[in-house]
């Protein structure tokens, strides 16, 4: 028997200890945590004048509730069946963490773009968090009632019969395996009205047009000094106008010696390069929805003069929701968790990925910001959109599983039919229902004065 068989067998094995149809079932713990004390838990460590803009973000509606519970269902998805094969996860893998983005060779890419959570871990948590992402958009765009199970049971689909594909390639041919923008193109041509290919025709030029120029004329202005981030409170907030009893020119130094540490976490090559390029500015930035609070900051660099601006951005890197649920990460700096969980689950990486650590030893990894970057808008996305989107994630998620995990075993477990769809197609649904409870109980929170929001 090959080893291929063997992975096959192993993974049908598993069926008699954890049947397919127990990922379907949902029912919350006797002793679930509040959900409100999980989400005020993690502002421990954030900015305190932040904070009520991530809970005012979060309360806007289910769908951004969940985009920012991602502690909650890490805490869920522990008492949740599985099968024991393990893959480096994503840890927060809902439909708005996948989008396009620019290659080292300038080719815009699908793929997953957040690593924040990364850990090794159950390849279906990852899968159960994208599925129920999508039973969770149809309600937000009041979709039929049928299609909440219709899109998680397609993410799902599409997941079995890729990592099922993947399992009969070589090593070689899965890690080299991409999807382009020509693919996803002609991908969604052939279900979309010629109405919905235009919208995602907009997006791919939407995307190719965010680079640091884009960024320049968004977030800067000419100063007798040259260019500087425009203030933009609280959202945007230059270094030089942050509350500080420390010198000016000691946060400079900080700055300065942060972006010595950083070039001492990437290659050699990408080091000669980035020597070029000199200090202009930085400033504190609200990013995302579950994001905001962490010091996240942009830094604007300059090439050879004023015409070649290069932004990238910081951004804190704390313990993994999961961690507490999983085996502690084999790397102790925060950071280094990250740029390892994205370099391994991407096809095409950022070649800026690096960490540093914090005056205070708080950890922080580097990345380009906005280069080519962009995601699905799920409030004006059709239904059509969403069903080839669906398959799309899918399809990433497996690869990206494939790539660490043992594939033959996964798609040995998940086999050719439909039991798994539909299993977790009903946990999503059924979560569904849990997201929008604990959402109620979430704005109770902020309407009797427990927490605080605003805009």
């Amino acid at each position: 028997m090959s080893s291929d068989d063997d992975g096959q067998a192993m993974g049908k094995a598993r069926r008699r200890e954890v049947p397919r149809g127990r990922h379907g079932d949902w029912t919350p713990a006797d002793d679930r945590p509040d959900p409100v004390d999980l989400i005020t838990d993690q502002n421990a460590t954030r900015v305190p004048s932040l904070v009520p803009i991530r809970h005012w973000r979060m309360a806007q509606s289910p769908f951004s509730f969940y985009r920012g519970g991602a502690k909650i269902m890490a805490r869920d998805l522990s008492s949740t069946p599985t099968t024991g094969l393990n893959v480096q996860l994503c840890g927060d893998a809902h439909l708005s963490n996948f989008g396009v983005y620019a290659s080292p060779s300038r080719e815009l890419v699908f793929d997953l773009n957040d690593f924040d959570e990364s850990l090794p871990g159950p390849w279906e948590w990852d899968l159960k968090r994208l599925a129920a992402s999508f039973a969770i958009a149809a309600r937000h765009n009041e979709y039929h009632g049928d299609d909440e199970f219709d899109l998680a049971a397609r993410s799902v689909a599409s997941y079995r019969n890729a990592i099922r594909r993947f399992a009969g390639m070589h090593h070689l041919d899965v890690w080299y395996s991409h999807a382009s923008a020509v693919d996803i193109e002609s991908a969604f041509d052939d279900q979309l009205s010629k109405k919905e290919r235009k919208t995602a025709a907009k997006f791919a030029r939407k995307a190719r047009s965010k680079n640091s120029v884009h960024a320049l004329r968004k977030l800067a202005q000419q100063t007798d000094d040259g260019y500087r981030i425009v203030a933009q409170p609280p959202l945007i907030v230059p270094l030089r106008d942050i509350p500080s009893e420390d010198d000016p020119k000691d946060i400079e130094r900080y700055v300065t010696d942060g972006f010595a540490q950083y070039l001492s976490s990437v290659s050699d090559d990408l080091r000669v390069l980035l020597d070029r390029f000199t200090y202009r500015d930085l400033a504190l930035k609200v990013v995302g929805v579950g994001s905001v609070g962490t010091r996240c900051f942009v830094v604007l660099l300059r090439g050879r003069d004023a015409s070649e601006p290069f932004f990238l951005q910081i951004k804190e890197a704390g313990e993994s929701v999961l961690a507490e649920h999983l085996p502690a990460s084999v790397y102790q700096h925060q950071g280094q968790r990250v740029v390892v969980g994205q370099r391994l689950m991407q096809a095409e990486n950022d070649s800026f990925l690096g960490w540093t650590t914090g005056e205070h030893g708080t950890h922080y990894y580097w990345r380009q910001f906005k280069d080519m970057k962009g995601s699905v808008e799920v409030d004006d996305a059709s239904l059509a959109l969403m069903r080839r989107y669906a398959q799309l994630c899918g399809a990433t998620l497996a690869r990206a599983h494939a790539r660490s995990g043992d594939a033959q075993a996964i798609a040995g477990y998940v086999g050719p039919g439909k039991a798994l769809d539909r299993a977790i197609a009903h946990f999503s649904v059924a979560y569904a229902d849990q997201n929008e409870r604990d959402h109620l109980t979430f704005r109770a929170a902020i309407e009797s004065g427990r927490i605080d929001a605003h805009e």
